[in-house]
């Protein structure tokens, strides 16, 4: 029995987390147990399939099984293209350069998160409360 390679990444954007797994199949996308052409709204879905039409011919190759959780769709949608991004670049090293000359957060993450809130904000991170002076 010949033994298969599989492949596990995650992605990280915001409070979303993304885990992708590629196993060798016939090119079978989906995202939270649905098909990708099923995932909602169009723009995540899009924003999804980025990676997947720049390596369109390893991307043949894989079965990819994709779970996210938290944060917001377009957080989740970042996630998800990351972990699939960093997977295809994995089973192949070319598809690095591809991905960096596209655009840079398809390989490396972006770690900028919200800030926290402090005491006497209000409700925001920087907003204080107003002074009266009469």
């Amino acid at each position: 029995m010949a033994k298969t390679k599989i492949i596990n990444q995650s992605g990280k954007r915001k409070k979303a987390i993304a885990r992708a797994t590629l196993k060798p199949g016939t090119g079978k996308i989906y995202v939270n147990n649905k098909e990708l052409e099923l995932h909602t709204p169009k723009m995540a879905r899009e924003r999804i399939r980025e990676p997947l039409v720049l390596a369109k011919d390893a991307v043949k190759k894989f079965d990819i099984q994709v779970s996210a959780k938290g944060g917001g769709f377009a957080s989740q949608a970042d996630a998800i293209r990351l972990a699939i991004a960093k997977g295809l670049a994995e089973h192949d090293s070319s598809l690095k350069d591809v991905f960096l000359d596209y655009d840079r957060q398809l390989i490396v993450a972006d770690v900028r998160v919200r800030e926290t809130r402090k005491p006497n904000s209000h409700g925001k991170a920087r907003a204080k409360r107003q002074k009266s002076y009469r």
